[in-house]
């Protein structure tokens, strides 16, 4: 598998990406940066302080003025005192900031996997047409969790390090200028062998997080159809397949790995080199008068503490990369254009405004395809009239589910238009038209909790509607025969129903919205014989002065139709009811003949 690369963008862009979500918490960061400054301060006071005590014992000339002419006890006393209050309060500090720290992260965290799950789901069917569930999964989960370091783990202790940094440089050249230029010259090389091996870990780390999506996305789809995996005894096969994709992840994890190792060996190497360069320039010093031996002993502390920080900082710098790898993947997300939106100029209430019979359908020369230069539907044009029941007929692949995905706006058709009611649905508040349509599929989906809420999918209807939606369409005797009825808790697809148990509860779902068009996609496959016939009844109930669109490719089931549409490659071949066709001998005739034969 060809590694991705990160898209062309900087570092700054990508953090700036974050930044109206850092502005939603500006007072806890407020109060983390104010942190910064008496943290630093206690970080780089404390080698002074040690340098201090071992002059005053020496009796240096170096030692503070104040400490003169006190006795060694109440020197040394004073002295420890003040640096363990510095250690007290350093760490004080240090956890209230760590704790604010977090907390934004969490809220930052929260916020991001809120407006990408809604992002997510106002985008088109045909993004998810093309983009693999696990993918998904791994920007709302994994992803969403590593850019939340960006801020609460990497960049505030980034800024706060060099702070830190910044903080011992300035009471280094106040101490000894030598030694401290000495220090920071040894910055610069450092710093450049960082960000070059933090690029590098940049994009290790993007490749391994493909490779977590393309394992996720596996292990979503054998999940999903574990039922095909034993029924066809590929255990085996498919965890070889899974070893390989564990293996490829394993393999880009290891690259990262190295890159962020690579970082740390490097500044522990640098750090003991600083510490000799110090002694060797310091020993000096020392021995030609110039140098205290306390000071050196400050400075061998300040060369630790001079790259310690440094040392922390490559490490959220690590994480900082990692949560930014993050961004680039969510941001693709983000930036993925959702091509269903409602108009600038859509009216609410406009089907309310008809002022006629509603449920009229119109196709006017519409042209549609899953891929631009594939087209399903064929200057497609039918009308169908307020109050008839027409079906959709046809082989398979003919277009007879485009149809019924065209006139909910689940895609958009490359040329022509779509009316209900005479009005473009592309005017039409997507919520609105909807409600006017109520879809009945063959395989109806429900969601974990109980029966009522998969009735109503989350409208407040009154418990009475919902229960004389049931009573419409005759499933009540079903639901009441269920261990607690209507609040019988359902599990996940509703695996504890059988299926048309599952397509019961479709039926009362559609019923309970009272649509003026119904569609039915297939809506009594699931149906067992005696069970079809009790819905057959509600059907005719619930299709009473409502437009309706039936495929079904039992034929047997749409000969009280009133008109039939017979779809062939996309285009319009026949128009008439069941005996018309039948004489006109074409396409539906066939299919019919077919259908007796058992063909």
């Amino acid at each position: 598998m060809t590694a991705k690369t990160p898209p062309p963008e900087n570092d700054w862009r990508l953090f700036s990406r974050l930044l109206p979500y850092a502005r939603q918490n500006k007072r806890i960061l407020a109060i983390v940066v104010v942190l910064m400054v008496p943290l630093s301060f206690m970080g780089s006071v404390q080698p002074i302080l040690i340098g201090q005590a071992i002059s005053f014992v020496r009796q240096e000339p170096q030692t503070w003025d104040w400490l003169s002419g006190r006795t060694l006890t109440d020197g040394l006393r004073i002295l420890i005192v003040m640096l363990l209050g510095s250690i007290s309060l350093r760490l004080l500090i240090e956890a209230g900031q760590g704790y604010l720290v977090q907390v934004v992260g969490q809220n930052m965290t929260a916020q991001i996997r809120a407006d990408l799950f809604e992002r997510v789901t106002s985008l088109s069917m045909s993004f998810f047409d093309r983009t693999p569930v696990g993918k998904l999964i791994t920007r709302l989960t994994s992803d969403v969790d590593a850019l939340g370091e960006v801020f609460s783990a990497g960049a505030i202790g980034a800024i706060t390090d060099l702070a830190s940094i910044l903080t011992i440089a300035v009471l280094m050249f106040a101490v000894e200028w030598k030694l401290a230029l000495m220090l920071v010259l040894m910055l610069i090389p450092v710093s450049l062998i960082v960000l070059y091996f933090q690029r590098q870990f940049r994009i290790a780390n993007y490749t391994a997080r493909e490779e977590l999506s393309q394992l996720n996305t596996f292990l979503q789809q054998n999940i999903a159809g574990m039922n095909v995996v034993q029924l066809f005894r590929r255990e085996g096969y498919n965890s070889e397949l899974f070893r390989v994709n564990n293996q490829r992840y394993v393999d880009a994890v290891d690259k990262t790995i190295f890159h962020d190792s690579a970082v740390s060996a490097t500044l522990e190497w640098v750090s003991l080199v600083a510490i000799a360069g110090v002694l060797a320039l310091g020993g000096q010093q020392v021995m030609g008068g110039t140098l205290s031996f306390g000071m050196l002993a400050s400075f061998i502390l300040f060369a630790q503490r001079f790259f310690e920080p440094l040392r922390q900082f490559a490490d959220k710098f690590t994480s900082i990369q990692a949560g930014l790898t993050a961004v680039e993947r969510i941001a693709e997300l983000l930036r993925e254009p959702i091509a269903i939106q409602d108009a600038d100029d859509a009216r609410s209430g406009a089907l309310a405004e008809v002022d006629r019979q509603t449920g009229e359908i119109r196709f006017e020369n519409v042209w549609f395809g899953y891929k631009p230069d594939e087209f399903i539907l064929k200057n497609l044009s039918f009308t169908i009239q307020p109050g008839e029941k027409v079906a959709l007929v046809g082989p398979t692949g003919a277009g007879k589910s485009s149809v019924i995905r065209l006139l909910c706006r689940l895609y958009e058709p490359q040329q022509g238009r779509v009316l209900v009611d005479g009005i473009d649905i592309r005017k039409l508040p997507q919520a609105e038209l909807r409600r006017h349509i109520g879809v009945i599929l063959q395989d109806g989906f429900l969601f974990a909790g109980d029966v009522k809420s998969n009735i109503s999918l989350g409208d407040d209807y009154a418990f009475d509607r919902v229960r004389d939606a049931a009573r419409q369409t005759n499933v009540d005797r079903f639901i009441e025969q269920l261990p607690q009825g209507y609040d019988t808790q359902l599990r996940e697809r509703g695996t504890n129903l059988s299926g048309g148990e599952k397509q019961l509860l479709a039926f009362a779902r559609a019923a309970v919205r009272d649509p003026k068009i119904m569609v039915l996609d297939e809506a009594t496959a699931s149906l067992d014989v005696g069970t079809e016939a009790l819905i057959q009844e509600a059907l005719d109930r619930l299709l009473e002065a409502r437009t309706a669109i039936i495929i079904a490719h039992r034929l047997s089931t749409i000969r009280s139709v009133d008109r039939i549409l017979v779809l062939k490659r996309g285009e319009l071949v026949e128009s008439g009811s069941h005996d018309e066709l039948l004489a006109i001998d074409g396409l539906y005739a066939s299919l019919h003949k077919l259908q007796k034969l058992g063909v």
